[in-house]
């Protein structure tokens, strides 16, 4: 855990008038777990969507493997990268959404093997094996030639995950991945992302799930209104936190 996957360095990000971003800087570090937590609104989607550049930052850099995303220097000068190169490098980040954005007319294997054999030009096969592994992996391995709509929501999430592990990512990024779940369904979602943990695999999770933040992450930030209040130890942070709105926030969820 000595090499930065991950860097902000004073982050910036306006919708209009509104600020959402106010200079934000973390360090993710290889095989660690950062959770993100903080009332709606605080602005931790926003960064996640940064990081892999779906959202292009205002000011301030963010290096993902030490590579400026989404741009490239030229002399003293910073030019945001044609989307080709941007899209190579988002090839290391996996992304769990909210909304699992499964393709609705493809089988469970199809969607998982579509970016495979399309982006990294994986024969179908090895594709379809990886998958099927994966599949395994989730406890879906008799969902293969389901779709997504005979699915539950917490499969339709697991069967996202595989999607994102498929890519072979140096890092996963999962925005609140279990808030569009019912409670019941959310156990096995979380159980998944706790195996990828045990496993190593480098994780920014945005999430209300403190038990989960308290049990697997490494390091905990806490986001208020666009700035980072706090970021520490995880079980230090969440049992005692320092910054006034952190045990505001804690108090009232926990």
């Amino acid at each position: 855990m000595t090499t930065p996957i991950v860097e902000a360095v004073n982050v910036r990000k306006r919708f209009g008038s509104l600020e959402v971003l106010k200079g934000i800087s973390l360090t993710v570090r290889r095989g660690e777990v950062l959770c993100i937590l903080g009332p709606s609104g605080s602005g931790k989607s926003t960064f996640l969507r940064c990081v892999n550049h779906l959202e292009r930052v205002d000011s301030g850099k963010l290096f993902v493997n030490g590579e400026l995303m989404g741009y490239r220097r030229v002399g003293a000068k910073i030019h945001e990268q044609k989307t080709s190169d941007t899209c190579a490098q988002r090839r290391h980040v996996g992304m769990v959404f909210q909304q699992f954005n499964l393709f609705p007319h493809m089988t469970v294997l199809q969607n998982i093997i579509e970016a495979p054999m399309g982006v990294l030009r994986i024969p179908r096969e090895q594709a379809v094996g990886t998958a099927r592994a994966l599949l395994d992996r989730v406890g879906l391995a008799d969902k293969a030639d389901s779709y997504p709509r005979q699915l539950s929501g917490g499969q339709q999430q697991r069967v996202a995950i595989a999607r994102a592990l498929a890519m072979q990512p140096e890092i996963v990024l999962f925005d609140e991945p279990t808030s569009a779940l019912d409670p019941e369904l959310v156990g096995d979602v979380l159980a998944v992302m706790k195996d990828l943990a045990r496993d190593g695999m480098t994780m920014i999770v945005v999430t209300h799930e403190i038990g989960f933040a308290r049990e697997v992450a490494d390091t905990v930030v806490f986001m208020d209104q666009g700035q980072v209040c706090e970021a520490g130890d995880a079980r230090e942070l969440l049992d005692n936190p320092s910054h006034p709105r952190t045990r505001e926030f804690l108090t009232a969820v926990l």
